[in-house]
């Protein structure tokens, strides 16, 4: 009996051995970790898109103005340490004004077409986080109409001032970024029609919002 066993014993080990044997070979598998975007710095040249919405700090006497637009970004930024330095300029397409009255009878509008902004950036970088400020100088094409009995006259004139803002920029793929600022931009008054029935306008103040996408070179 205790042969019998013990052969038995004998067997069933021997059939084991080769599974153990698979089991101790085979390798346990673990998923690849998944690829970290790599941020060397914010340096180099970027192009981009932008679109945002603004509206009149205070209003005047032809109501608020307020409208959207849209338009690109070319910059460049320098970074040393966590400190990122830059310059931006931008340019929109902008529908952003407000009309009085009824053009068939007696109106009056005014609407910026276009405007756009040259401004230095300062900000500090967490590695695919920036946060910064921004500030410089601002301009906008403005268009006013006066229309009486269906009979319309217009004037443009560029207005400069300057912008101060903030805003916070992100790294979310290799050489691509969003952001999203605020702008108070400040333009001085000029004067419309000059020579024939001269109308001077104030001060336009103006605070807009915009987000926009970076490609960098």
């Amino acid at each position: 009996m205790k042969k019998i066993l013990l052969t038995t014993t004998g067997l069933i080990a021997l059939g084991m051995a080769p599974a153990m044997a698979a089991d101790l070979a085979a390798r346990p598998y673990t998923k690849a970790p998944a690829a970290a975007i790599a941020i060397n710095n914010w340096t180099g040249f970027y192009l981009g898109a932008m679109g945002g919405y603004a509206q009149e700090n205070t209003s005047d006497a032809l109501g608020e103005i307020s409208g959207g637009f849209a338009g690109g970004t070319l910059g460049y930024n320098w970074q040393t340490g966590n400190f990122v330095l830059g310059v931006e300029a931008d340019a929109a397409w902008a529908d952003v004004g407000v009309r009085v009255g009824n053009p068939a009878l007696a109106a009056v509008e005014t609407r910026i077409r276009s405007m756009g902004t040259v401004r230095g950036r300062v900000g500090y970088a967490f590695d695919q986080v920036l946060v910064y400020g921004t500030g410089g100088y601002a301009w906008a094409d403005n268009r006013l109409t006066l229309s009486a009995l269906g009979v319309s006259v217009s004037d443009s004139q560029i207005h400069s001032g300057w912008t101060l803002g903030a805003g916070v920029e992100v790294m979310f793929a290799p050489k691509w970024s969003v952001k999203a600022e605020y702008l108070y931009r400040s333009f001085q008054g000029e004067t419309y029609f000059a020579g024939v029935a001269p109308i001077a306008s104030g001060t336009l103040n103006l605070n807009s919002v915009q987000v926009g996408v970076n490609y960098h070179f």
